[in-house]
């Protein structure tokens, strides 16, 4: 079975590509950079290039696309000057990427946020919840993605994350190990809730999606309930050891930010144990797993 990754440079896309060769796969992994490390077959692609999109994808034929790629710098989004490279990256792009999968009938994965609701309420989204109402600007462009492929395309999968890490690249685990050590005590946000995902669970799930047809919305997070910033700060704290003093605050009083986060990142995902795949394990375990591969 052949696969094609975007943005296997990024967080995600680095262990989806990893999870495919370990289990057999022929991949052929794709981002903007001239080349990366341990990846055999590699093509630079601007996905926003519709034509060499094309041309690279369908010289690869793969049996399924797995969309990692994205404009994920939330604050940065909303700066007038990036508005087009936003949407020229998480629409354009998007919809170029499930072009050809439409005309090579092949399956598409595509990876959206709990960003394209409203974030209010304190009711878990469901994956099928058309009642979208995106507050910022990369959130708008994720459900303008999502509208693309679920236009073009009839074997797709659109899953929802949300609090992502993982071994490559930056994230909020990384940021809070490296502040810890600087500081005795950290104001953190605990009116914003949700679950984290770490990206070698999410990983799997994914590559078993691409293994049968039970198409559609998932979401698709860590188990072990819900939390906050805060409580997830403490925890990073409590498993390195360290004994910086986390002051819960709320979104208010952290200090504006340029785009605006959801309080409700809370997401449903029953979903995927109803349609027979495996749900992720709880969010406590994977952080154990994550620190112990960063070494801590």
């Amino acid at each position: 079975m052949k696969a094609f990754v975007t943005g296997v440079g990024g967080l995600l896309g680095h262990d989806v590509i990893r999870t495919l060769i370990n289990r057999g796969y022929e991949c052929t992994g794709s981002d903007i950079m001239e080349s990366i490390d341990l990846i055999e077959s590699y093509e630079k692609l601007d996905i926003t290039d519709a034509q060499k999109t094309e041309e690279i994808i369908s010289n690869v034929n793969p049996d399924v696309v797995i969309h990692c790629a994205a404009w994920t710098a939330v604050d940065a989004a909303e700066d007038e000057g990036n508005a087009s490279k936003v949407y020229a990256i998480n629409v354009d792009g998007t919809k170029n990427i499930a072009s050809v999968c439409k005309k090579l009938d092949c399956k598409m994965i595509y990876i959206s946020t709990d960003y394209v609701f409203n974030g209010q309420g304190t009711e878990p989204w469901e994956p099928d919840n058309k009642d979208y109402a995106p507050l910022n600007v990369y959130g708008w462009t994720k459900l303008e993605g999502e509208l693309a492929v679920s236009s073009l395309l009839q074997k797709f999968y659109i899953v929802r994350i949300a609090w992502v890490f993982g071994a490559n690249g930056n994230n909020f685990v990384k940021t809070m190990l490296d502040l810890g050590k600087k500081h005795s005590e950290l104001r953190i946000v605990n009116d914003q809730i949700g679950t984290p995902t770490y990206t070698m669970d999410l990983a799997r799930l994914l590559v078993d999606m691409c293994e049968c047809e039970r198409y559609g919305y998932y979401h698709a997070t860590n188990e072990g309930g819900f939390i906050s910033w805060s409580e997830f700060a403490a925890e990073i704290f409590r498993l390195a050891g360290y004994q910086t003093r986390v002051i819960p605050v709320t979104t208010s009083e952290y200090g504006a930010s340029k785009a605006q986060r959801p309080h409700n990142s809370r997401l449903d995902k029953s979903k995927l144990a109803k349609n027979g795949f495996i749900p992720l394990p709880t969010w406590q375990d994977a952080l154990k797993r994550y620190m112990k591969e960063l070494a801590i």
